[in-house]
């Protein structure tokens, strides 16, 4: 049975990577060193800044010691937070309302497990008026390790376990949302069954790591997906790449 939805941030609530994009290449500038193109797409989609930074850095022959990571990390932050400011409405992307409504009246916990700084995230969210539908974040600064790996996905479960004595949340009774390789695999090394959604890799990608897959929020039959949970319909491939496409 489906019992709680576990939410990636950034590709799947709003659509800002390219600003991510530009603030880790201003980073770089101010110290000297040339971004690369493609390497963005390459190390960091999917994975928390701390880990994209340090990776950045050392691909430079640069190491970056923890005063200096923290200072880079914040001043991506402020910048952040500077841009969205500017930003009216936000990009959050198409289907989120109506979907986070399916899941209210379905009755399911939700939780955020994002790489993003949790400064970055809740300014979003507070802006989005989205606070409240997430009562559960586990970001960037909580965790040391990053996407593939799953402790962030673990650590979502075990916080929503600690919130509601009692609740005994399995991992095969989650289902997660993500955009990149990185956060599907994180997700199916927890034993979380995932969405892939087509919002920063082509739809025929995504079907071959995902569960499901669609175009957008709008697209996942989610009805079909509860059932599949329940263990009344099996999941199948549908034909059309152009709905949601399931795997096993």
């Amino acid at each position: 049975m489906l019992r709680a939805v576990l939410f990636d941030f950034n590709g799947i609530i709003i659509n800002d990577e390219t600003i991510h994009e530009q603030l880790l290449e201003r980073l770089l500038l101010e110290e000297n060193l040339r971004p690369q193109p493609g390497e963005f797409q390459a190390i960091a989609l999917g994975r928390s800044d701390r880990v994209c930074l340090t990776e950045m850095f050392a691909r430079r022959g640069r190491v970056l010691d923890e005063t200096n990571l923290n200072r880079l990390l914040q001043s991506k932050a402020d910048a952040y937070r500077e841009i969205l400011a500017t930003l009216e409405p936000l990009p959050l992307y198409p289907g989120l309302t109506d979907f986070l409504l399916k899941l209210r009246l379905a009755d399911l916990r939700l939780a955020l497990v994002s790489g993003a700084m949790r400064l970055e995230i809740e300014t979003v969210l507070d802006r989005a008026k989205l606070r409240q539908q997430f009562p559960i974040i586990v970001a960037g600064d909580d965790i040391t390790t990053s996407k593939p790996d799953p402790a962030g996905y673990l650590a979502a479960i075990d916080q929503l376990n600690l919130a509601e004595p009692g609740l005994n949340l399995q991992p095969s009774e989650c289902l997660a949302i993500e955009d990149s390789f990185a956060g599907i695999e994180a997700a199916k090394r927890a034993g979380v069954p995932v969405v892939g959604v087509a919002n920063m890799f082509p739809q025929h990608m995504l079907l071959r790591v995902a569960n499901w897959a669609v175009d957008g929020l709008a697209e996942l039959e989610f009805d079909r997906v509860i059932r599949v949970f329940a263990g009344e319909e099996r999941s199948v491939a549908a034909p059309q790449v152009s709905t949601m496409v399931e795997t096993g």
